[in-house]
């Protein structure tokens, strides 16, 4: 039988560790752990062991997106779920880590599913100040026949301290205006294009704007939990500014990195699986001439289904000209 080939249009990042061997060996895995040799680097490694080496005081923006408690294939590796009591075990184990590593203005975010979201909701306070909890629409998926579709993820957002970094303006998102509010016949707080009328505003903890990744999109991996380029650039222009430093100690395929790159800020990443390093480094360099970020256009992310999220950025150019003017 014939091998099936991948249609021209699937994007998908998915090829071995053989096969991906040029972008392996740009990832670093030696002893010298200091600054400047990890800055801008894929870290392979057990972070629970790299950390401890890292140097203190490095981080701006800490985002974490830890194994949820599920049985779970990893490329082979499988992290199997454990009881609530030996989960927060292993959370606190990564937190006490971590800690040492951010500056005093640092924030923090860490992804978790609706289980996770209990146990994490109630380990951060003890070592951070919790800010907020944001719940954003993860839509894919059959569902399932007994139970409630799990649609919904959570984010905690957490400071190290009492002051941090907010970039209100950089976060705000476009959206259609159903019932326009007009003063002396003049449009109030929205604005009318060739598209329809939006109006700019200020983000709240639910996300119902993001779209997954899918084959034909080129931020796609083949990474079972990968989380979707335009919810990182979020978390990363809301709390960090350019050339901050922004820290991940399970990289995944490479997002977190991808988008730092993407938005002028620096990072650093730690991953355990070779493969997927090698696919995070294939993304990185793919960022050096492309630096879209899909549903993230003029300056503002555009809620879904507005023509954005489909990458048809040349009929947005009048509508964002015309916010830009």
């Amino acid at each position: 039988m014939a091998e099936k080939k991948k249609s021209f249009r699937n994007k998908t990042i998915d090829f071995s560790l053989q096969e991906g061997k040029v972008y392996f060996d740009r990832c670093i895995f030696d002893a010298d752990l200091s600054i400047d040799k990890i800055m801008n680097k894929t870290i392979n490694g057990d972070t629970f062991e790299i950390m401890k080496n890292l140097p203190k005081k490095f981080v701006d923006l800490l985002i974490v997106d830890p194994p949820y408690n599920l049985s779970k294939n990893f490329n082979g590796r499988k992290f199997n779920e454990m009881n609530n009591e030996d989960y927060a075990k292993y959370t606190e184990e990564w937190l006490k880590l971590v800690l040492p590593l951010l500056k005093d203005d640092a924030s923090i975010y860490v992804c978790c599913d609706w289980k996770t979201s209990v146990t994490i909701g109630n380990i951060l306070p003890k070592y951070l100040k919790v800010r907020n909890r944001i719940t954003w629409q993860r839509e894919k998926g059959r569902g399932s026949k007994e139970n409630w579709k799990n649609a919904m993820e959570d984010i905690w957002f957490a400071t190290k301290n009492g002051f941090w970094k907010f970039n209100l303006d950089d976060v705000k998102v476009r959206k259609r205006v159903i019932a326009p509010y007009k003063k002396d016949g003049i449009p109030k707080d929205w604005k009318e294009t060739e598209l329809g009328k939006f109006r700019d505003t200020c983000p709240s903890n639910f996300w119902d704007d993001i779209s997954i990744p899918y084959w034909s999109m080129s931020e796609n991996t083949a990474h079972p939990t990968q989380k979707p380029e335009k919810l990182i650039a979020k978390l990363i222009l809301a709390s960090s500014n350019k050339g901050d430093v922004v820290f991940d100690p399970f990289l995944g395929s490479g997002t977190t990195s991808v988008v730092a790159k993407k938005l002028g800020r620096r990072y650093v990443g730690i991953e355990l699986d070779k493969t997927y390093c090698a696919w995070a480094e294939k993304r990185l360099e793919t960022a050096e001439t492309n630096r879209n970020i899909q549903g993230y256009r003029g300056g503002v992310f555009w809620e879904r289904n507005t023509g954005a999220e489909q990458d048809k950025l040349k009929e947005f150019d009048n509508a964002i000209c015309f916010f830009e003017q």
